[in-house]
């Protein structure tokens, strides 16, 4: 079925509890950016990978974008991440909690599922309101979209150094092919294995 709501769009309120926005400070990086992501677009741009009459309701949409967020943000796991979001309001807050949540929220098996069913086109929509974000909060200059960068230090490359034992050999091919056209003898300068004389 459809992804649930996140607990934050229940206008229903509880008589004995505090809501998450009167516990935090609304000027936390954390508080800022829940406010500007525009998190209706990830329902719209994932609600087609769900079928609306089959199983039981998904997790909702805007808590599994959250923690991917927290996860990479913070480079953890996924079973750091939820368990760490049990402790931090400002992780609720951000995922759409409305009040502060004792029990994790799913089992961390979940994003591991949630990743694939989102696959590569799904990390499209994450990074660009990222950037929108980003921009919206004046973290991002205009100015810094128009030039990508590539840092390629970690690809593997097919580059021989001059240390490299293979590099001689070929040398040691060159030299012997130059020698053999002026009509040069070529002496083995290698010493005998049992110390007699270079022959």
């Amino acid at each position: 079925m459809k992804p649930r709501k996140p607990s934050s769009q229940d206008p229903q309120g509880h008589l004995y509890r505090v809501e998450l926005r009167q516990l935090i400070d609304l000027e936390h990086p954390l508080a800022k950016l829940a406010a500007v992501v525009d998190w209706k677009r990830f329902d719209e741009t994932f609600s087609p990978l769900y079928d609306p009459g089959n199983g039981r309701p998904a997790i909702a949409t805007r808590l599994m974008v959250g923690l991917h967020y927290l996860k990479h943000l913070y480079q953890l796991s996924d079973e750091d991440v939820v368990a760490q979001w049990v402790e931090n309001p400002y992780w609720q807050h951000l995922c759409g909690s409305k009040y502060f949540e004792h029990e994790p929220p799913i089992h961390p098996t979940s994003m591991t599922k949630w990743r694939g069913k989102i696959a590569a086109a799904g990390a499209e929509p994450l990074l660009a309101e990222t950037i929108a974000a980003g921009l919206q909060l004046k973290i991002v200059k205009p100015q810094s979209l128009q030039r990508v960068v590539v840092d390629t230090t970690v690809q593997p490359k097919a580059v021989a150094y001059p240390t490299d034992a293979k590099l001689y050999d070929d040398m040691r091919r060159r030299l012997v092919r130059m020698a053999q056209r002026e009509g040069l003898a070529c002496i083995s300068h290698t010493p005998s294995r049992f110390g007699g004389k270079a022959r």
